[in-house]
């Protein structure tokens, strides 16, 4: 059947797009009556111009040559196709535009048609998302500027009084004096607990966490959690079951760490009765360590929200309620920096299970020689904060240290020369103007050796901190705020695996 061309204009302005039909000169032979409404011409008006007329200026000898590609092997384009086009209306204006091709033969030759779309509406959407996402990045930036320059301001008192409050735990001599002293503990905890999990946060968020894989003992992670925790549970009668796991994965040792705490504190936090378990399961070329309890489970349509911010969740009524919310958010962040899935299972009345799946090693687990309790070490104490000063040399020297202090490394040069070498220095990373901590136990090593222990202590949680300490062998890092016994434990293994270290 043949169409009359009136037929045919009726069809194309029957269209819900501009339509033009183009030939292989390139000229238009035909436009609907929607070209006028978007580019400012009337149908007959555009009959025998190039198409390139309407194209920016700075398009057209691009298009010329895609024009005769199209021509020469001609293909069916969707509307968009991804590309960045533009139109050019009768006013000079431009507007971006998506257009679909379709070649057919007509007895002139080869034609091609093309349903041209004002998209301006859309792009005005895309570029309003685009700022609104620039804007929380630079939001989000901001933030984790803020707290990262602010968390050592934030952490010194806090450090000062967890020093103080461990001086008093050990001079407490009456009931009312040790409750005292107990509730003290606990509310230093939770703002410690609180600071440090904001940071974490902020820093997972900003990505200044980059993981350092490596083999991982997960009985060395295993041994010190049990260290950590047994004390917590016996106190809230729970039996704590650790397995001997002899296993070893690939992770950075120290977030994992930071992950199955934050897992196994909650555990015995939500648990009232019964036990928590850490075991560790085999899975072909993988390690699913789960951490279990006895607690009163929670309803599986409650459990997507609690890897939430400041979700908390009333598991117990009559149970703990100083959980902050943010622990479980900080594990499934951390889970997805390490790509280790992280899954739970839980009903009501049967408790709940915790499990993170990381990939085995090759190697086989060593067995490492455990750090050797000596107390009586002589500590040469590097800072400028009097405070704190004070209240370090008062936990040190009420736990059977002798303490040395220095303010600057010229002060802690003078001291090692006329006191002796200290067993282990601790210091403090920034100390005013003048040269770093880190500096100053790099020139007391010049005097001593290498194999000085060394602690190193700092508010600056930024990920530039632990690669410098990383190069400098024998030197442990710590952030504030430092519980006071971290601290005093910390002091006994760097002198203890200084001795190793020398024989």
């Amino acid at each position: 059947m043949q169409f009359e061309g009136a037929i045919v204009a009726e069809l194309l302005n029957a269209a819900p797009d501009a339509m033009i039909v183009v030939d292989r000169r390139g000229l238009i032979v035909l436009a609907n009556r929607h070209v006028e409404s978007m580019f400012g011409y009337r149908p007959n008006e555009l009959l025998t111009r190039p198409i390139e007329s309407l194209l920016p200026e700075r398009f057209r000898a691009a298009h010329a040559g895609h024009r005769g590609a199209y021509f020469d092997k001609p293909r069916r384009r969707e509307m968009g196709a991804g590309l960045d086009l533009y139109g050019l209306r009768r006013d000079g204006s431009e507007f971006p535009v998506e257009i679909s091709l379709s070649a057919f033969e007509m007895p002139e030759g080869m034609m091609t048609s093309a349903a041209i779309r004002d998209v301006s509406d859309q792009v005005k959407v895309r570029e309003q998302l685009a700022a609104a996402r620039d804007e929380a990045e630079r939001a989000n930036r901001a933030k984790s500027t803020f707290l990262a320059a602010a968390s050592q301001d934030l952490r010194q008192p806090l450090q000062t009084l967890n020093l103080l409050n461990g001086v008093l735990e050990k001079t407490a001599d009456c009931e009312h004096s040790i409750r005292a002293v107990e509730q003290q503990t606990a509310a230093l905890q939770s703002m410690s607990d609180l600071l440090n999990s904001l940071l974490d946060i902020s820093k997972l968020e900003s990505g200044a966490i980059k993981p350092d894989v490596g083999d991982c003992d997960v009985r060395d992670v295993f041994l010190r959690l049990s260290a950590e925790f047994s004390g917590q549970a016996e106190a809230k009668g729970l039996k704590l079951l650790v397995d001997n796991c002899s296993d070893v994965v690939r992770t950075d040792a120290s977030l994992l760490e930071q992950m199955i705490q934050k897992l196994v504190a909650n555990a015995i936090r939500y648990t009232k009765e019964g036990l928590v378990q850490l075991r560790c399961l085999h899975m072909n070329d993988a390690v699913r360590i789960e951490v279990a309890d006895t607690g009163v489970g929670i309803p599986q349509d409650r459990l997507r929200p609690i890897f939430d911010e400041f979700h908390q969740l009333d598991r117990d009524p009559g149970g703990d309620s100083e959980g902050l919310g943010l622990g479980l958010s900080v594990v499934q962040r951390l889970a997805s920096l390490l790509d280790h899935p992280i899954d739970v299972e839980s009903r009501p009345g049967g408790g709940s299970c915790f499990a993170v799946t990381l990939p085995r090693s090759v190697t086989n687990a060593g067995s490492r020689p455990g750090a050797d309790a000596r107390a009586g070490l002589g500590v040469l104490l590097i800072d400028d904060d009097h405070a704190v000063i004070r209240a370090t040399s008062m936990l040190l020297e009420s736990d059977g240290h002798t303490v040395s202090v220095a303010t600057t490394a010229d002060e802690a040069m003078a001291v090692a020369r006329a006191r002796g070498i200290p067993d282990v220095v601790v210091a403090d990373l920034h100390l005013g103007d003048g040269p770093t901590g880190l500096h100053c136990i790099e020139r007391l090593r010049s005097f001593a050796g290498d194999e000085l222990p060394a602690i190193l202590l700092t508010g600056d949680t930024s990920a530039s901190v632990g690669t410098l300490v990383s190069d400098v062998p024998a030197c442990r890092l710590l952030s504030k705020p430092v519980a006071a016994d971290t601290l005093l434990d910390m002091i006994r293994d760097a002198s203890a695996a200084g001795r190793e270290s020398v024989k």
